[in-house]
């Protein structure tokens, strides 16, 4: 029997969900790679949970909130955004990682080991995917981008950007305000 090959999608997968890795560290799969991330610094985490409390009172019934550990497997990656929202009636038991069409809104909040992956790459799947929301926070811009209308295509259709400390409209199928004001001392 020959050994999977590099580029077999499942063999990735699960040989990147198997990694032990030290704290701080992350495992995604991407363009035939693992890719070995950084965890977001600890400045950047209070402000994350202020966003994942305002997405968990407009999540609605039958969602989730899923911060930093959740893995969401797409046709040719499998991306772990640092804050999601997801439908729960798409979680298998079975397996580690979610099926991307359980995903609703995808965030990232930049690092500079991270911001061309989030910025460019991670957007395009996310958005031919379909995932109706992705929040890139930007904190070398100091902006969050709310990326929405997605297309199989060209991927999202829709951006509008806000300054962090401004509100940022979150659209269907959330449709609320974001305060980002806790991402002005970061």
């Amino acid at each position: 029997m020959e050994p999977p090959l590099r580029d077999d999608f499942a063999f990735l997968t699960s040989t990147a969900a198997e990694l032990v890795l030290p704290d701080g560290l992350g495992a995604e799969v991407l363009d035939g790679k693992i890719v070995i991330t950084p965890w977001l610094p600890a400045p950047y985490l209070k402000p994350l949970r202020t966003i994942q409390r305002q997405l968990d009172m407009r999540a609605g019934r039958g969602r989730d909130i899923g911060a930093l550990s959740m893995r969401f497997g797409f046709a040719a990656a499998v991306l772990g955004p640092d804050l999601s929202v997801y439908d729960t009636a798409r979680l298998d038991p079975a397996t580690a990682v979610v099926p991307g069409e359980a995903l609703l809104l995808a965030a990232e909040v930049t690092t500079p080991a991270t911001r061309d992956l989030d910025a460019d790459r991670k957007t395009e799947i996310y958005g031919r995917a379909g995932v109706p929301v992705y929040l890139l926070f930007d904190t070398d811009e100091r902006m969050l981008t709310v990326h929405s209308d997605p297309g199989p295509d060209r991927g999202y259709r829709t951006r509008s950007t806000s300054w962090f400390g401004e509100p940022a409209e979150i659209p269907a199928p959330f449709d609320f305000d974001l305060d980002t004001t806790a991402f002005t001392g970061i």
